[in-house]
């Protein structure tokens, strides 16, 4: 299954949870999911009982479109984590983070996911000096992320760096706002990623 290209917001409201998929947007106060905090469709403010499956799949497709990975690509990632020691869920949100579109995004090179994804796929990265066009690289700790010099005066890219000062930066990065590089320090603990996904939950979905 390729990844999902629908309207994003819509899909927030679905799954009842801010996936930060509008960047800027959703920092002004203006995301469809806070005005309409209900899911989508003539019966979307109906109460209804989901079942041990259905919340299973919603933390599943909670994590696929906010990290904007395809099921192929999201099912190989759970089978590497699986095949490690430890916990698996942890293992799995640890290997969602170094892909290279999602340190972009969190060094505050762009405002979403999908933009550091384009933005990756258009050449406009640098890794350790070397340019990558591929969003689902693995960065590894101690490695130099960098926006080409030509791209570094591009507009979203300079607003993006603006909006850090509002919604700060991890700590597992260490950025250089005015060069626009950063050093991808360390490998973050679980319990440093705050995002809205129980991947227990991911876990007992594919362990059926």
């Amino acid at each position: 299954m390729a990844r999902y290209r629908g309207p994003v917001e819509k899909l927030e409201r679905r799954l009842g949870v801010d996936l930060g998929l509008k960047g800027e947007r959703r920092l002004n106060g203006k995301s469809a999911m806070e005005k309409r905090p209900y899911a989508p469709g003539q019966h979307g403010q109906r109460r209804t009982k989901i079942s041990e499956y259905g919340l299973q799949l919603r933390e599943k497709q909670k994590a696929k479109f906010m990290y904007g990975i395809s099921e192929k690509q999201f099912r190989s990632l759970f089978k590497e984590a699986n095949g490690k020691d430890g916990n698996t869920g942890s293992l799995l949100i640890q290997l969602l983070e170094q892909r290279l579109d999602n340190v972009v995004y969190r060094m505050g090179f762009a405002t979403t996911r999908a933009s550091a994804r384009q933005f990756v796929n258009h050449g406009h990265v640098v890794v350790d000096g070397k340019r990558v066009d591929i969003p689902s690289f693995r960065v590894k700790a101690g490695q130099k992320i960098e926006i080409r010099e030509k791209s570094k005066v591009n507009p979203q890219i300079v607003r993006a760096l603006e909006l850090t000062n509002q919604t700060g930066m991890v700590e597992w990065v260490d950025v250089d706002k005015d060069k626009v590089f950063g050093i991808y320090t360390r490998i973050p603990e679980r319990d440093e990623i705050s995002i809205p996904v129980e991947e227990r939950l991911i876990v007992e979905l594919y362990s059926k």
